[in-house]
Formats: structure tokens, C-alpha cells, sequence
């Protein structure tokens, strides 16, 4: 594979059958102890949100944390967590290159929104994008990680496929709402990762959306999405449900505002401070 320039950032491309074998590229996921996938079987739900406070509350926890933002075509992290004006550097490890990751509230972050400017799409063809994504986990100077997470575009598309292959995952974390046009999707992205060509453990799923909670009555709750659903399907799947998520304004005012709500002392930061103990207490010993 040779490698090839888009803005800053490479992607490989198939080289020809006469070329010699390309040189040994670095290796970022050598002291990573669990690399956990975080899904959606459709857009709109939150997963990034989830994502990015899941490895906030992670880091609370005393835990050496990282996220990769795989979702090219939608890149959030950078916004949500206050980097937007920051850029990876490069660096030569053994004379291989390597980028190294932007640091923020105790979390080391990679995104391809780190190389694009904002308002310019993504025009990528599924290898050339699945090239980048490779590189941009793969080649990435982590260090020593508890746990690295990644944070998956929606759907059960190339990108999932090509990941799921070259990365060996201890597990994932599905998220939806509780409304039945997202549990549907949802029941793909389970099979998807438990099919038998795939094998990687499902740890559970996430309802986000549970319900809306006005900042002023923090003891109401309303059922916008409909009751429960998560959970309903939690129990048809036989899977644990790691957390439910209300709707709270603090969240999508962190989101905007670069400080997500896991660094809050309120009812939205312990729900994803116990979404991280649930998760943690079912990664695989290693």
C-alpha cells in the first residue's frame, strides 16, 4: 500500500502488483489494553454525545482514556469537545510516522475534523475512506490506554466491516432511544457484531433520550420518545442495558460549548459516570 496526501491527512492506496512491499508502518494500539466500539444502527440518536462523555467519565474514573472519532463523514468531537482550533501533531518513532493525538480533560482525541476545515465535505470513496480511518486508529501515538474507544459512524456500512476486521475490539456499546423506529436499527447493529464472522461481545446497550427533565423540575419526567423502550429490548436481547440518558439541556449546551456533561456534579454527569463503571465492569481481563 502506498500512502497518499488528502489536506494533511493519508490514506493508502492499493499499489501496483510490481511494487516493492511497502515499508512497516507504527503501530498505536501496541499498549492499548481494550479497544471498545461505540454504535448505532441509525443517525440521530446521540452516539457521539455518548461517546465523547463515555470517555470524560472514563478519565473521572482514574482510567487512562482515548477516543477515535470514525464517523469521517460527520466528524463531532472536535465541537463538542472544545478543539476545533487544535491540530495533531506528527512525529518519527523508530524512524515510522506518527500522529499524536490532541489532549483534553484527561482524554486523548483523534478526528478527521482535526485535518478538514468545517465546512468542507468529505467526497471519499468507501477504500479511500476506510484508508484514513486506518490510519487515523492505527497509526496514532496513544501510549498506554485503559481504553480506547471508537466512535463509529450509524449503520453496518464498509467502514464497520473494514474496522471490525483489522481491529480486534473487546466489545461494543449500541446506543439508541427508546422510540421503535430506533430499536429497529438497533437489532441490525447487535447482529452485526455478534454474527459468527465477527464475534465481538456486545457489552450492552445505551437508551439515550430516556426522557426530558426540565433543569428547573429536575425530579419530572417526560416520556418524549416513548417509555422504556431500551430496556424492553434490552430484555428480548438478552443484554444488559448500561444506562438510560434523559434529555437534559446541560448536555446539549455542553455538546456546544466544548465542556461535555461527564465534568458536571449533576444528574447528567452520574448518569454517565455509571454508564463508565457499567461498561468497565464488563470488559474482558486482559
Amino acid at each position: 500500500m502506498s500512502s497518499v496526501s488528502y489536506q494533511g491527512l493519508q490514506y493508502d492506496k492499493p499499489k501496483p502488483a510490481h511494487s516493492q512491499t511497502a515499508p512497516e508502518t507504527f503501530n498505536g494500539l501496541q499498549k492499548v489494553r481494550h479497544i471498545v466500539a461505540v454504535a448505532s444502527g441509525k443517525g440521530g440518536v446521540g452516539k457521539s454525545t455518548v461517546a465523547v462523555n463515555l470517555a470524560v467519565a472514563l478519565a473521572r474514573q482514574g482510567l487512562k482514556v482515548g477516543l477515535a472519532d470514525a464517523d469521517i463523514y460527520g466528524p463531532s468531537v472536535p465541537k463538542m469537545t472544545g478543539t476545533e482550533d487544535l491540530q495533531p501533531a506528527m512525529q518519527s518513532i523508530d524512524g515510522k510516522e506518527a500522529i499524536l493525538p490532541v489532549e483534553r480533560y484527561g482524554v486523548k482525541w483523534m478526528s478527521v475534523g482535526y485535518f478538514v476545515a468545517p465546512d468542507r465535505p468529505l467526497i471519499w470513496r468507501g477504500p479511500m475512506a476506510t484508508g484514513a480511518l486506518r490510519q487515523m486508529v492505527m497509526q496514532v501515538n496513544w501510549g498506554e490506554l485503559d481504553v480506547l474507544l471508537i466512535d463509529l459512524p450509524p449503520g453496518t456500512g464498509d467502514i464497520h466491516v473494514s474496522m471490525i476486521h483489522d481491529i480486534k475490539l473487546s466489545g461494543a456499546v449500541v446506543v439508541s432511544t427508546p422510540q421503535a423506529v430506533a430499536l429497529a436499527d438497533v437489532v441490525k447493529g447487535v447482529n452485526m457484531f455478534l454474527n459468527p464472522k465477527v464475534n465481538v461481545p456486545v457489552l450492552g446497550l445505551v437508551e439515550n433520550m430516556a426522557w426530558f427533565t426540565p433543569e428547573e423540575l429536575p425530579n419530572n419526567k417526560y416520556y418524549i420518545f416513548g417509555k422504556e423502550g431500551g430496556l424492553r429490548l434490552a430484555e428480548t436481547l438478552k443484554l444488559p442495558l448500561l444506562a438510560q440518558i434523559p434529555i437534559v439541556q446541560g448536555i446539549r449546551e455542553g455538546g456546544d460549548e466544548g465542556q461535555p456533561a461527564a465534568l458536571q456534579k449533576n444528574a447528567a454527569g452520574a448518569a454517565f459516570l455509571l454508564l463508565a463503571e457499567e461498561v468497565t465492569k464488563r470488559l474482558p481481563p486482559r
